[in-house]
């Protein structure tokens, strides 16, 4: 898989009629990707099919919020989040996710099917930028990498419970 190793600091955009979907397995391998996932990421599908999806994971992205996104996927929750991805060539794009298990008649588990948005601008830049920003902080200043996963998830829940909200009301109320 070739990924350029560095992060350019532009950022991609895509339509706001336009929606980046794709597909994994229980594991997070990917299965599908669209032509929007494919056209902004700049992978062609053979780069990502059979590849796990945090091949677009964005060094700057708190681990946190997977953490609490696999939390919620593995308890059968859908999860909405906002993500900044990596593309191919080290540039970067945001959007508004919407993560669902997939299931069977019987309600096993066949994978995840995700679909992303443009997400809300003000709100990016007004809270979510800043947020991430200092849970990125709290996992990079701490002694090792674990513990920074568990001091930015505590700062999350912190927030949330200073806030008197749930996550879902947070990510909705901005």
């Amino acid at each position: 898989m070739q990924r350029s190793g560095r992060v350019t600091g532009v950022e991609r955009f895509f339509d706001k009629d336009e929606v980046i979907v794709s597909k994994t397995t229980p594991q997070g391998i990917i299965t599908y990707a669209n032509r929007t996932f494919l056209n902004i990421s700049g992978y062609a599908a053979d780069e990502v099919i059979g590849k796990p999806h945090n091949v677009i994971r964005h060094p700057d992205m708190p681990r946190c919020i997977f953490r609490l996104l696999w939390e919620r996927l593995r308890a059968g929750k859908e999860t909405f989040a906002y993500i900044v991805n990596l593309c191919k060539p080290g540039d970067h794009y945001w959007v508004f996710a919407h993560v669902t298990p997939s299931l069977d008649p019987e309600r096993r588990l066949l994978g995840y099917h995700s679909n992303r948005r443009v997400p809300d601008r003000p709100v990016l830049e007004g809270t979510i930028i800043p947020l991430y920003r200092s849970l990125a902080e709290a996992e990079r200043r701490a002694a090792d990498p674990k513990a920074g996963l568990e001091q930015a998830y505590a700062a999350l829940m912190s927030m949330l419970a200073d806030k008197g909200t749930t996550y879902d009301h947070f990510i909705f109320a901005i």
